[in-house]
């Protein structure tokens, strides 16, 4: 049973945490205790932060301090500013883009000498690096439009604060407040891919920096965190092809065509998290008096829940809502990042709190050496 091969780590429990719960047979999703319903409805990305960091909900004196404290480290030096300017004239990729300058930003940090463990220190860069995420997003993106950078206001959320540097003006209450309940539902996932690769390089004392590189990198991939971009790019594909949705649909599945997000590692039923961005998806179209890609969702929902048994992910609702908020397709991966940077703090905190090096096995099936000759170079 030892040996038994659980390729992908699939069923194969490494870890205890204290962070996130699924139950993907129920469609369950809790933070700490707290059900996802009732964070994303209720709490601001800054609580949310503070419960994953520091294992329990604050009053609204800790949360003053807590999100005074983040917005007082949302600036970022001139010489990160340059990169993201280099990286933008390279159209180097989003991802790629927020990897190399997560990683940039340790030359920068005062507190980057501290041991790996000491957790004090990391609470205090993971404050930055969380803090810093938006700013370096807002100002690639503006950098590729040609756009001067805007400096971030301390006086707006997390949330209102990004979508400001973003398109430069103050987001209105209906926006400021999906983006934010958006941040909430991505925060954090379990041991997701890149909360795992975040865990492995912590595991062996790299510091923070290093192991929400990690994460950027783990995320960056097309089965993982690309799948709300390429979800957008199936609705406007459907829309463009002026076919009906479920006529695209049907023509893409016997065209061997994946349609994305649908189908998780984990839940078998409907993601709670796309109920709740579904209804944020809902309520932009009504506000805009536009419901073409909320019903074009839907429509394409039902038949894939009817006929074939499948239900959306996260990434299915989240892409009409970022859409619909003129946020760019190619930086929605980027925006996960920015919110799940939360939860891989958290994860690795725990990691250094009780540190083991992560290192499993791998079974060799390769060739026999008592059936392989050691020639000679000159001989072979």
């Amino acid at each position: 049973m030892a040996d038994d091969l659980k390729k992908g780590l699939e069923g194969v429990l490494v870890a205890e945490s204290e962070l996130s719960s699924i139950d993907g047979d129920e469609g369950r999703l809790i933070y700490r205790g707290y059900t996802i319903e009732d964070l994303a409805r209720n709490a601001s990305y800054e609580e949310v932060l503070y419960l994953l960091w520091h294992g329990h909900l604050p009053d609204e004196g800790e949360l003053t301090t807590f999100a005074d404290a983040m917005a007082a480290e949302r600036e970022v030096d001139d010489g990160v500013l340059e990169t993201v300017q280099m990286l933008a004239d390279a159209d180097e990729e989003p991802m790629a883009a927020l990897r190399t300058v997560v990683s940039e930003l340790s030359a920068f940090d005062p507190d980057a000498g501290a041991e790996p463990t000491d957790r004090e220190a990391n609470l205090c860069k993971g404050r930055r690096i969380t803090a810093k995420v938006p700013t370096v997003l807002a100002a690639f993106e503006r950098a590729r439009r040609g756009k001067p950078f805007l400096s971030p206001r301390e006086d707006l959320g997390h949330a209102e604060n990004f979508l400001y540097m973003l398109n430069g003006e103050e987001p209105d209450e209906v926006l400021a407040e999906t983006f934010d309940q958006a941040l909430v539902l991505h925060a954090d996932h379990g041991l997701n891919a890149s909360t795992f690769s975040a865990m492995v390089t912590a595991s062996t004392l790299a510091d923070l920096h290093a192991a929400i590189t990690s994460a950027i990198g783990t995320l960056s991939g097309s089965l993982h965190g690309g799948a709300n971009q390429d979800v957008m790019q199936m609705l406007k594909e459907v829309d463009e092809s002026e076919m009906e949705p479920l006529e695209w649909v049907e023509t893409a599945l016997e065209e061997g065509r994946r349609v994305p997000g649908f189908g998780h590692r984990v839940y078998n039923v409907k993601d709670p998290r796309a109920k709740i961005l579904g209804e944020k998806s809902e309520a932009l179209g009504e506000a805009a008096g536009d419901m073409k890609w909320y019903e074009m969702s839907v429509t394409i929902e039902n038949h894939l829940s009817e006929e074939k048994g499948l239900a959306p992910n996260v990434d299915f609702y989240s892409a009409s809502t970022y859409y619909q908020m003129g946020i760019p397709v190619d930086i929605y991966t980027p925006i996960f990042a920015m919110s799940r940077v939360g939860g891989w703090i958290a994860h690795v905190l725990e990691q250094y709190d009780d540190n083991r090096l992560i290192r499993p096995r791998s079974r060799y099936v390769g060739p026999d050496p008592m059936e392989t000759e050691f020639v000679p170079l000159e001989d072979r």
